[in-house]
């Protein structure tokens, strides 16, 4: 419910002219008090009078009317004060109005109009001289002008306004007092204040606090690992897993830079974006703003030359402009006699010493009284209050003029530099107490201590290359902004040392490399392949080619179109790569140390589009659809250029950087477009798209203080690298598993394919070799003449193969004729070559035995008798059965040995 300075009214012109009049006489002393007292009035009162209640003077407005400027640019009426108040507790408008002008003798009227969300609610045209306020009845260069009062106000008088005006954050709301010159009928005096109901997104000193402790974080986190260790391979590799204070400051510069466009602003985003200012460089300091202005002098430049109503210029078309034949009707002196000869009473007690006195007690109601809920003129340079339009609407919450603009960043620029170094130098001096004093070891942070000046060069250099982007956008917006000529030189200088500067180091880092070789171009194809997000979200992506060849499983390819490859061949054969040269990491690592080892040229690339971008930003300020249309085609060209390229080692920064960052920078231009003047979009409309806006960035946000707490961590256990015992203990597999990703990103390659699946394992049996040792029974003579007999057999022997055959005929059951059932034996499992011995002598005697009988049979048969009959038995020896087996088995031994062929024999007996 948006808010006039002066009265509040919503019925028709005569009743809120008489509701005026009687008002400001029915004043009473209560108003010099320091609280009010409501009493029920009517039935009410008589009923119950504990209802009264009281409320402080000093306790904030549901709507009031902050800062306020000249809308017309040479306004006749000085007005140093002018502010309303409308308190939803009792329903009261309190008011003050205080001025001076040089007229002499001159009548006028008032107009007053209350918007929100460029909406009408409220206006009220009035002749001052009936409204009581006697310092403009007339107007009188020897009085100073004052009017001031409290206004009771009807349900009625504020229902236009919704509900949610007294609770939305920034609600956007204006109210304009114009003041007309009866005798010349003309606007002499314009003053437009911005209305607000104390809610706000804008909370620098909470939420710019909390961004500034995690960027330090993340600069301390980043500076740590940056200097721990000896090996600088080994302290690059973990240095480009913690989160870059560069993506810090390159998500934060989107946000707020992201105001400098030329659009029409809604107060929600602006509000949003003044908790980033600081990393803009956009501090105030009153100091450092005297000293700039004394620096510009009078030339603040044209604020409506990039997109922002400027105070002390025209601006008649504010709150939908005005019609002077509406300002002056007859209507209006008939209205005039009618209603005061009807409340001549209420004029007589307005002019009675008593309420004067209290009106003059009111009106010095200020923050000295504890009443603080008002504003001031704005100063120069700074545009209308409740326009936000440009940069120069973005920077007005800041309270910095478009015209300070560059002066007020490069000086914060040059004094985080000084700071930056000469932390590092004190750091440096710092340890080498601690060392002296035995506090710290000798060799702690040894490499830091003996380098320490290469590494303030490189913080340096690190710093003017995270603020390329901002200085390249200050110094072009300062050329587009034509102030003064001082400022505009030392912008031209700041340019030419950053634009050279820095893209002569990246070139000269990229020759440094390169001098020893020679470029290659080839054809190639560029692929758009369908996958999926997430296993079911349809998504698509870039490869090359080349690439695509060098995979088991491409992705599926939906289209191609020609590309081409450049390649590097190298004519030095002691070259290494790019991650694993320490002179070159030592010189140039500020630049590439955080890329893939293939993608270590990024920072050239990153810094031409930053250049790109600034020229959009800064140098095409005036012209909002070239700056929007424009940037909106260079980043949807980068963001797909990055996805492919996924030029950061750390995974969190790729995340960041390529597809958080990405997307935000589209979406917040493609939905910008709508803030255009011409499209002449409502203003609510324009406040969703803006929150609209505020949640993207905000989810960035979050994103990125999540990413530097675990950053933070991670460095903690690079930190930790070199010693065996981690704490807290049960994060020692995290740190192995993160060593491990450490390492292998470093490689720049493909991780190894994941191990086939094994096979589902099924029952089987396999013997690989069969072992047999010697049973008891292999050494009993007793169960081996039994064996023997059994052999000697004619029913087994009659069935003998040959001796040397080496085939299954050879086997224990083929020579074996015998009613036994497979498998089985007769007193043994299986045969020892003891046994095979036997089985050959005892075949080779009974083929002899068998050729004899055929002459002599009688006699081999008793021969054969015989000679079974002379076998002594075991059973009658005398010999111990022990011993005698023993014996017995020597001699056997030898006997096999002197019965085996030899080797030579074999030979003979085998060849043809």
């Amino acid at each position: 419910m948006p808010f006039s300075r002066s009265h509040v009214f919503t019925a028709s012109w005569s009743g809120v002219f008489l509701l005026l009049i009687s008002l400001l006489s029915l004043t009473r002393h209560a108003l010099a008090q320091d609280t009010q007292c409501i009493e029920p009035t009517g039935d009410s009162a008589s009923s119950d009078s504990s209802q009264t209640t009281c409320l402080s003077d000093d306790r904030r407005p549901a709507l009031y009317t902050q800062n306020f400027g000249d809308c017309l640019g040479n306004s006749l009426i000085n007005v140093t004060r002018f502010d309303a108040a409308y308190y939803q507790d009792n329903m009261t408008v309190l008011f003050h109005l205080e001025g001076n002008s040089a007229l002499v003798n001159e009548s006028v009227m008032m107009y007053i109009g209350v918007y929100a969300y460029g909406e009408s609610r409220f206006d009220l045209t009035f002749n001052p001289c009936s409204a009581n306020i006697w310092s403009l009845c007339p107007l009188n260069a020897t009085v100073p002008i004052s009017a001031d009062g409290i206004i009771p106000v009807a349900q009625s008088d504020v229902a236009s306004f919704p509900t949610i005006a007294f609770g939305i954050p920034d609600f956007e709301g204006q109210a304009i007092l114009r003041i007309f010159a009866n005798s010349t009928e003309s606007e002499i005096g314009c003053y437009s204040a911005v209305v607000t109901n104390g809610a706000s997104f804008s909370q620098p000193a909470a939420v710019g606090t909390v961004l500034g402790v995690f960027t330090a974080v993340a600069l301390v986190a980043s500076f740590a690992t940056a200097i721990y260790g000896d090996h600088v391979i080994t302290t690059r590799t973990h240095y480009a897993h913690s989160l870059s204070v560069f993506v810090v400051f390159a998500v934060f510069h989107h946000i707020f830079f992201t105001g400098v466009l030329s659009m029409n602003w809604p107060s929600v985003l602006a509000a949003f974006w003044s908790n980033f200012a600081w990393s803009g460089g956009m501090i105030y300091s009153e100091t450092m703003q005297n000293s700039i202005n004394q620096l510009i002098g009078s030339n603040k430049g044209n604020t409506s030359e990039v997109g922002a109503a400027s105070p002390g210029a025209s601006a008649d078309g504010i709150g939908g402009g005005y019609s002077i034949s509406s300002i002056y009707k007859r209507s209006y002196h008939n209205l005039f006699s009618r209603d005061l000869t009807k409340f001549d009473d209420y004029v007589k007690m307005a002019r009675s010493a008593d309420l004067e006195k209290s009106l003059a007690k009111r009106a010095l109601a200020n923050s000295s009284d504890g009443y603080s809920w008002y504003g001031s003129p704005v100063k120069p340079g700074l545009p209308l209050p409740g326009n936000y339009s440009g940069f120069a609407g973005t920077l007005s919450d800041e309270g910095i003029p478009a015209s300070n603009a560059f002066m007020t960043g490069f000086l914060w620029l040059l004094i985080l530099i000084a700071i930056i170094g000469g932390s590092i130098v004190a750091f440096k001096w710092l340890l080498e107490g601690l060392s002296k004093a035995k506090v710290m070891k000798q060799d702690r942070l040894a490499y830091f201590r003996a380098h320490w000046t290469g590494f303030v060069g490189v913080a340096v250099l690190r710093t003017a290359f995270i603020a390329f982007f901002m200085m390249m956008v200050l110094t072009l917006f300062q050329f587009t902004y034509k102030g003064s000529a001082g400022v505009t030189a030392i912008a031209a200088i700041v340019f030419f040392i950053f634009f050279v500067g820095l893209l002569g180091a990246v070139a000269y880092s990229i020759h440094y490399r390169l001098r020893y070789g020679r470029y290659s171009k080839s054809t190639d194809r560029m692929h758009l392949e369908k996958s999926a997000v997430f296993g079911c979200l349809p998504w698509y992506g870039f490869g090359r080619e080349s690439r695509r060849a060098e995979k088991t499983n491409p992705k599926a390819s939906v289209a191609s179109v020609p590309w081409m490859k450049i390649g590097y061949e190298t004519e030095d054969p002691q070259r290494v790569e790019v991650h694993q040269d320490e002179d070159y990491i030592t010189k140039f690592g500020w630049l590439s140390a955080r890329f893939r080892r293939s993608r270590w040229w990024f920072f050239a690339v990153w810094l031409i589009y930053e250049f790109v971008r600034a020229c959009f930003y800064g140098g095409a300020a005036g012209h909002p659809k070239t700056q929007v249309f424009g940037l909106l085609v260079v980043e949807f060209i980068a963001f797909v250029a990055i996805i492919a390229m996924k030029p950061f080692e750390g995974a969190r920064l790729n995340a960041l950087m390529v597809y958080l960052l990405g997307f935000s920078k589209i979406a917040t231009l493609a939905l910008s477009a709508a803030f255009d003047a011409q499209f002449n979009l409502a203003r609510i409309t324009t406040t969703v798209i803006g929150i609209v806006i505020i949640v993207i960035q905000s989810v960035l946000v979050i994103v990125l203080l999540i990413a530097i707490l675990v950053g933070a961590f991670s460095s903690y256990m690079s930190l930790t690298r070199n010693r065996e015992d981690f704490k807290p203990r049960q994060l020692a597999p995290l740190r192995k598993r993160y060593f491990a990703h450490v390492d292998q990103a470093a490689t720049d390659l493909p991780p190894p394919p994941p191990p086939p699946p094994e096979e589902p394992k099924e029952p089987y049996f396999y013997v690989g070799s069969v072992r047999r040792l010697p049973k008891i029974e292999d050494h009993d003579d007793d169960l081996a003449d039994d064996t023997n007999d059994v052999i000697r057999s004619p029913s087994h022997t009659s069935i003998a193969g040959p001796v040397n055959r080496e085939s299954r005929a050879n086997s224990m059951r083929s020579q074996m004729s015998s009613n036994v059932p497979f498998g089985a034996r007769v007193h043994r499992t299986s045969w020892s070559s003891k046994d095979f011995n036997n089985w050959h002598d005892a075949s080779t005697r009974n083929s002899a035995l068998m050729s004899r009988s055929t002459v002599h049979s009688m006699k081999s048969d008793g021969s054969l008798r015989d000679t079974i009959q002379q076998r002594p038995w075991t059973a009658n020896r005398a010999t111990p059965p022990l011993e005698a087996r023993k014996s017995r088995l020597g001699k056997e031994r030898e006997s096999v040995l002197d019965e085996r062929p030899s080797e030579e024999q074999r030979g003979n007996d085998e060849s043809p």
